[in-house]
Parts: C-alpha cells; sequence; structure tokens
C-alpha cells in the first residue's frame, strides 16, 4: 500500500472517531442547559415576577381616635393565593396593639369597653388581623384617575374587659374573643403632589363604606354578663387620605354606627391614622 493510501485512511479514521465524542459533549451539554431550566414548575413570568413575593413587615400605622385611643399594628405579611397570573387573593396578617390590650388596668380606675366602639367597625383592628383586602377596578387602572370598589374582610381578635361589681376579683380581667367583619364600598383616586416636585407623585382618595361584623353572643356575654346583643353590629363610614412616596401617608375617616351598640358612648368616632411604608 502506497503512503498517500495509507495517509487517507488514517484521516477517515480520525474523522470517524473524533467526531462521535463532539457530537456526545454537544448533546450532553443541551440535555443538561434544558433540564435546568425545567426545575422550575412555575410559568418563568409568575415565578420571576416581583408582585408575588412575600412583603415582610413593610407597612403599618398608628391610629388616633377622638376619645383618647390609641391603636399601632404592622403588617407582618403580604401574600397573594390563587393561581399565578390569574385570579388570586391578596391576604395580609396584622399584629398589634389595640385599644392597650397588653395593659392592665391600673390600681385607681378599672377598664372600660369603650374602645369597641371603634374597634367593631374599623377593619384594621385587632391583636391579631387576618384578612382580605385590595379595590377592585372595571377595566385594568391605566391612569392615576380612578374609580373602583373597595372590599375587606377577615377574622380577627379583639379585647374587652370583664365588667361587674366592685369588689369582684375578675373585675377588669382582659377577656380576648374572635371577631368576623366584612365591609364594602366606593373607592376614588387622584393624583398628588408636591408644588416643588411635580415628578414625586403620590395619590389622593376619598372612600365611602359600609361595615358589618359579627361575635358569637356567648364570647360576649364572658365579659359583659348583663348585655343583651345578637353579636351583629353594622356601620358606614367615609374617609379621605393623601399618599406621597417620602413625604407624607395620611387618612382621617368618620365613623357612624346604623345599629346602636350596646355599649355605652357618648362621642362621634374620628380616627386620625399616619402609615408607614417601607419597601
Amino acid at each position: 500500500m502506497s503512503t498517500s493510501g495509507r495517509v487517507g485512511k488514517k484521516s477517515k479514521m480520525i474523522r470517524k472517531f473524533s467526531v462521535k465524542p463532539l457530537l456526545l459533549v454537544l448533546l450532553t451539554h443541551l440535555f443538561i442547559k434544558d433540564a435546568t431550566a425545567q426545575t422550575d414548575s412555575l410559568p418563568p413570568k409568575a415565578s420571576m415576577s416581583k408582585a408575588y413575593k412575600p412583603e415582610i413587615f413593610t407597612s403599618g400605622f398608628i391610629d388616633i381616635v377622638n376619645n383618647g385611643q390609641l391603636n399601632a399594628s404592622a403588617r407582618f405579611v403580604r401574600l397573594l393565593i390563587g393561581e399565578p397570573g390569574k385570579f388570586a387573593l391578596p391576604l395580609s396578617l396584622f399584629s398589634g396593639v389595640s385599644a392597650n390590650a397588653f395593659q392592665g388596668p391600673s390600681n385607681n380606675s378599672v377598664a372600660t369597653n369603650e374602645q369597641l366602639i371603634n374597634n367593631y367597625l374599623n377593619p384594621l383592628c385587632g391583636i391579631v388581623n387576618l384578612s382580605v383586602d385590595g379595590v377592585l377596578y372595571r377595566k385594568p387602572p391605566i391612569k392615576v384617575t380612578r374609580v373602583g370598589m373597595l372590599y375587606h374582610f377577615g377574622e380577627r381578635l379583639l379585647t374587652g374587659y370583664k365588667a361587674g361589681a366592685m369588689g369582684d376579683p375578675q373585675l377588669g380581667k382582659a377577656v380576648n374573643f374572635l371577631n368576623s367583619f366584612a365591609s364594602l364600598g366606593i373607592y376614588f383616586q387622584t393624583a398628588a403632589w408636591e408644588r416643588a416636585n411635580e415628578k414625586n407623585v403620590g395619590a389622593f382618595w376619598i372612600i365611602g363604606r359600609y361595615h358589618f361584623c359579627y361575635t358569637n353572643p356567648v364570647q360576649i356575654k364572658n365579659f359583659l354578663p348583663d348585655i343583651v346583643t345578637n353579636g351583629f353590629y353594622t356601620g358606614y363610614s367615609m374617609g379621605f387620605g393623601i399618599e406621597i412616596s417620602n413625604l407624607l401617608n395620611f387618612k382621617t375617616v368618620y365613623y357612624k354606627y346604623i345599629k346602636k351598640p350596646e355599649i355605652a358612648y357618648t362621642l362621634p368616632i374620628y380616627q386620625f391614622s399616619f402609615n408607614y411604608s417601607i419597601k
């Protein structure tokens, strides 16, 4: 066999045995890459969307009521429960101090239950508050100015103080009880900004809501043994607020009962709130 023949045969063998490992490496690389891309079972857009990230301790509020009551609470977490990219319920868990629930009565005074007048209607009250809230729009919001339907419903833990005769060792004892609540209303929003800074545009909003809440009368009788009630309380509220980043986050709300509660109170219910938000 000639030298050129041996060289040609050797060249074919090199091509024959070098191409297969190259193809094997290439296919292995593609397979591993494809398998890695499929490890996330959620659609790429849904799994990477910032809207579905938990918000831990990102907001809260301090309420000042005209009867001297002070409420403070923080949103522990906010999640979306449902189908990513489709229907989802915004679930929030609030926790805080409401109506000095963590303080017992002093030696010179006995705690009253007047704080429940505000707590029954205010949907954000409670030592623990697990609720769903949001605004529904007829069309996806495009402009700042828009009108929607406001909703808020959930379950919360409120505090009452045991009533009774003077000298009763149980007098003034704190009693925690469950309260179911819901509110529905109209929400109007438009733009708000500082005159010297038109780039920092916030929102001015007005709301009108109907409120409903219920507690098992047996639970209420645990701290108000002489009360006659069916456990249902209803009312309405009107309010407005301004939210501008790094400048102002304030709201004021007026509450009015439709059915007068059995607990004695004299003042109308005005609530002033200072909110904070950490993003």
